[in-house]
């Protein structure tokens, strides 16, 4: 329960519902130091240049969708850096963030998280039950994802 009394930036806020839209813009409309707690799953920029196929010929359905590819590492950077800025802005000083990702993206995000003047508290290992198999043979099975907690400097 918000007390809007002493918060009056949280009468600001949509309670109980998915705002859906682009998160930097959906972002931006938010009241400055409104939001307790952040939890962000970016993009992981695979860069998968062709389709994926299992030894089966089958095809794996990747994340090929358009909201996960970009040109280059300058460009995901830049766009890392836009969201974690605009979160940034709607943080409680003494809120939280969470960022969850694979080893394709997550220590690109920390380092942005650091230069954007978060201080990283920990970090926390998901691991995975049933992970993606290593189809290739050529890579040891990735069967966790990491999850960097984080606050305001």
């Amino acid at each position: 329960m918000i007390d809007t009394t002493k918060d009056p930036a949280a009468s600001e806020l949509p309670l109980n519902t998915i705002v859906d839209g682009d998160c930097i813009e959906v972002m931006n409309e938010l009241p400055e130091c409104s939001v307790d707690l952040i939890f962000a799953d970016p993009p992981y920029n695979l860069q998968l240049k062709s389709d994926l196929h299992r030894p089966d010929n089958s095809k794996v359905d990747a994340v090929d969708d358009h909201w996960d590819q970009f040109d280059s590492l300058a460009v995901y950077d830049k766009f890392t850096c836009s969201w974690l800025k605009a979160a940034r802005r709607i943080l409680k000083p003494n809120g939280a963030i969470w960022v969850i990702g694979s080893y394709h993206n997550i220590f690109r995000v920390g380092t942005a998280l650091q230069d954007a003047g978060y201080w990283i508290l920990n970090d926390v290992v998901w691991r995975k039950s049933n992970p993606m198999p290593n189809f290739r043979g050529k890579r040891f099975t990735n069967a966790h994802e990491t999850m960097i907690w984080a606050s305001k400097i």
